[in-house]
């Protein structure tokens, strides 16, 4: 892809960083956690030098024999003390506690991890109440483009101001080829070819390594097989019972291990929204894949395949589509401290919205990610179901399209353009 071309992950201004510099500021430990080569230890790295520390790298064997062999010692030092990959010695844990049962201040720690904190064996009770965790995520295109994204936030304070500005050049290709691309920093530059290598790769060192570190897997053969399968539900309800059956496991089997799968960041689940509202709303997650072009390649979806018109790619498309559209949302709502909760809204009469986020007085944004270049009044009866359902609470519901302009549809409810979402919103 042209724009990707040359691509240094070591020169991509992460958003996040000034964000954890803010939190390092005011915590005496910043926990950054997301999937490997996300770029963590690109974004340690650059607070470390900014702060003339070293980084002490638990990757190393070496490096982890050292703070095996005496936690206590190994985290001493100018403040502050940078760990990255901390989940390989969760003893260090108890070790930063006892520092801080010492000295409280904030800016003390910056510790990075490729396993969800809550999945470490000691990590539950270690530090709770004095570690802020940050999730990082793969990059959004706006991170990509070195370009500064406003409709979220525009959204936020003035949903009508963010209907200015020229039409769409995106074209359906464009999108296609930017989904399969996804978001991790070491596939920007790389081609069609390597990149699905890199994918493989990647997935199975995840698997071989990280997962073992969390479990002693039973019958590990079927893990990569589960995760095919949940796979193509991304976009979708989650439903352990089919993705089991699939994969030739049994219902409790398989949700131990899509709570591993979690555990490493292969897969997220969206919880479900408003389950108080009078509008009778399901419980059940969807799931998604964490980067849409992970999961492109374990679907083995190419452009070529993605781009036919048949109902199979189509549906394919829409499912790819929405992973890719809410993630950029996801990530870009976690640099917004308003937005208090992020989830979907499905109701047991049909109406669904693919991504909810409120703020945190009540008022809500609801997007629904159409794949077509048009939009009719027959997809925006969900959004204006919600309308009636939640009253002024409802911001704004936007119908996310791949056509070409933005415009009002009826009173809050807007329909835009995808790429606005890294395209700069001008008045």
């Amino acid at each position: 892809m042209s724009r990707h071309a040359g691509a240094d992950p070591e020169l991509i201004v992460r958003r996040l960083l000034e964000l954890a510099e803010r939190r390092l500021a005011e915590e005496p430990v910043v926990a950054l956690e997301g999937p490997r080569t996300v770029g963590k230890s690109t974004l340690l790295s650059q607070i470390a030098r900014a702060h003339g520390v070293e980084v002490l790298d638990l990757d190393d064997p070496a490096m982890r024999g050292v703070a095996e062999a005496d936690p206590a010692a190994f985290i001493e030092g100018p403040a502050p003390v940078c760990v990255d990959e901390y989940q390989h010695v969760p003893a260090l844990l108890d070790a930063i506690k006892a520092a801080l049962n010492r000295d409280l201040r904030p800016g003390r720690f910056l510790i990075t991890g490729s396993t969800r904190h809550d999945a470490l064996p000691k990590a539950a009770q270690s530090l709770t109440g004095r570690m802020h965790l940050m999730a990082v995520w793969p990059l959004t295109q706006c991170e990509i483009s070195a370009t500064r994204e406003s409709l979220l936030a525009t959204l936020l304070e003035d949903p009508a101001a963010a209907l200015g500005g020229g039409p769409s050049m995106t074209s359906r290709q464009e999108y296609i080829e930017r989904i399969v691309a996804g978001g991790f920093p070491m596939t920007l530059s790389r081609s069609e070819d390597a990149r699905n290598r890199w994918f493989d790769d990647y997935v199975r060192l995840d698997v071989e390594r990280d997962v073992r570190e969390l479990s002693t897997l039973r019958r590990r053969e079927q893990l990569p097989l589960l995760l095919g399968r949940l796979a193509a539900q991304t976009a979708g309800v989650l439903n352990v019972a089919t993705a089991a059956r699939d994969a030739g496991l049994d219902r409790g089997t398989a949700s131990d291990y899509l709570k591993l799968l979690e555990a490493v960041f292969l897969l997220a689940r969206l919880p479900a929204w408003g389950t108080t509202l009078r509008a009778r709303a399901g419980g059940a997650p969807k799931i998604h894949v964490v980067d849409s072009g992970l999961a492109a390649r374990l679907l083995r979806l190419t452009p070529e395949k993605l781009a036919r018109r048949d109902p199979a790619s189509l549906s394919q498309l829409g499912a790819l589509l929405e992973t890719f559209t809410v993630g950029e949302l996801m990530r870009q709502a976690s640099w917004h401290e308003e937005v208090s909760v992020c989830g979907h809204w499905r109701t047991y009469d049909g109406d669904e919205v693919d991504l909810i986020l409120e703020r945190d007085d009540g008022r809500v944004l609801a997007f629904e990610v159409k794949a077509a270049g048009r939009v009719q009044r027959a997809d925006m009866r969900h959004l204006g179901k919600l309308r009636e359902a939640l009253g002024p609470r409802l911001l704004a519901g936007i119908a996310l399209y791949t056509g070409q302009r933005a415009y009002r549809f009826e009173e809050r409810l807007l329909v835009m353009p995808i790429d606005r979402l890294w395209r700069p919103v001008t008045g």
